[in-house]
């Protein structure tokens, strides 16, 4: 989570200024779904997207999957 929340100020919070909590909580959400599930690429799933990760799951294209011991 502490690599998330850096992740969140670094890339997203430090470029933005919201005058309400919900334009926050929008943007927030924006980032999460849009750039942050999407894109980044994460360590722990063998530097896949969660997306792509997700995808290879549901698929059961096991290869992917296999490639990187977890």
């Amino acid at each position: 989570m502490e690599s998330f929340f850096g992740a969140l100020k670094a890339e997203w919070l430090y470029f933005h200024r919201f005058d309400t909590q919900q334009q926050a909580m929008s943007s927030i959400f924006y980032f999460i779904e849009a750039f942050y599930n999407r894109r980044l690429l994460h360590s722990a799933i063998c530097y896949q997207s969660p997306l792509v990760f997700e995808q290879a799951a549901i698929s059961k294209e096991q290869s992917d999957l296999n490639s990187c011991p977890l």
